[in-house]
């Protein structure tokens, strides 16, 4: 008679030096913290076609997700790839709500309707010779897609200046990762001549969460910009903290810093000089 096996575990998939198992991806996550909720959901790229043979209608509830975008945007175009799904949700018990998606960030993009040269559009052509001698016109838009977007947040906040700063040093000490995401919203690579990308990461500690949203934008040999929205949330306190910081050089005033950290937003952002910052308080507005 056949002995009967004993069912086994499925193999776990192990990191780099054994360091753990890697988390597999998934398309929804959420995690509990206290009297919040934060979660995320994440798919496929927006699709390049109308499903419906450009029959869509605004308004229509079957009308297909491009066309959505398109609809409510009237951009000439939109980037390469634009995650339409990509969504970070964090939202308390009281009904508070705080939201990063790429069709909101998109609605920020500059779209005039004449045929006006962005910044840098001319320094960008005298840098790609091969592109100024098309003779074509720049899009009446904002090509890089810069967005000054800073998250989506519900009547449930009572939004105000402040004077009072987000801790990076707290933010440094070492804690627990209780739950952390990277979410890319949209990227484009603006024709191989850089790239243009926001994304949004969250990471939550027993101290309480923090988020950054970044845009970020290089357009080589002419310029380097990006646009941070960080939040931060202390346990025991109502409010959030939010600190949205523009920096921005040309990249003839960065001769200074070795080209290859251009790449990276991780590694040049800070060396980036601040054009401007805002502080605001987000104060949980409490039911009645």
């Amino acid at each position: 008679m056949a002995t009967k096996a004993t069912p086994q575990a499925p193999p776990q998939v192990m990191g780099d030096n054994d360091l753990g198992p890697v988390r597999l991806p998934v398309d929804r996550e959420t995690h509990q913290y206290d009297d919040w909720t934060i979660g995320y959901t994440k798919s496929h790229i927006l699709k390049s076609v109308c499903v419906k043979g450009e029959t869509c209608v605004a308004g229509d509830p079957d009308c297909c997700e491009l066309c959505v975008y398109n609809l409510a945007l009237a951009l000439p175009h939109l980037p390469d790839m634009v995650f339409h799904r990509n969504v970070l949700r964090i939202s308390h018990a009281s009904g508070a709500q705080l939201e990063f998606n790429p069709l909101d960030a998109l609605k920020l993009v500059r779209n005039e309707k004449l045929d006006l040269k962005v910044a840098c559009s001319d320094e960008w052509r005298e840098s790609r010779p091969e592109a100024a001698q098309t003779g074509d016109k720049v899009k009446p838009f904002d090509w890089t897609f810069t967005t000054e977007y800073t998250g989506t947040v519900n009547d449930r906040f009572r939004v105000e200046p402040t004077e009072q700063r987000i801790d990076m040093f707290k933010l440094m000490r070492k804690e627990e990762i209780l739950f952390y995401h990277n979410l890319t919203l949209f990227e484009d690579e603006l024709h191989d001549h850089g790239i243009s990308l926001l994304s949004v990461k969250v990471r939550v500690m027993p101290s309480g969460f923090y988020v950054l949203l970044r845009f970020f934008l290089r357009v080589d040999n002419v310029l380097l910009r990006s646009n941070d929205t960080r939040f931060h949330y202390e346990k025991g306190n109502d409010y959030v903290l939010k600190e949205f910081t523009h920096r921005e050089a040309k990249v003839e005033q960065l001769k200074h810093i070795p080209p290859a950290l251009f790449t990276n937003p991780d590694h040049i952002v800070d060396k980036l000089p601040v054009v401007r910052k805002v502080n605001e308080k987000l104060t949980i507005i409490k039911p009645e």
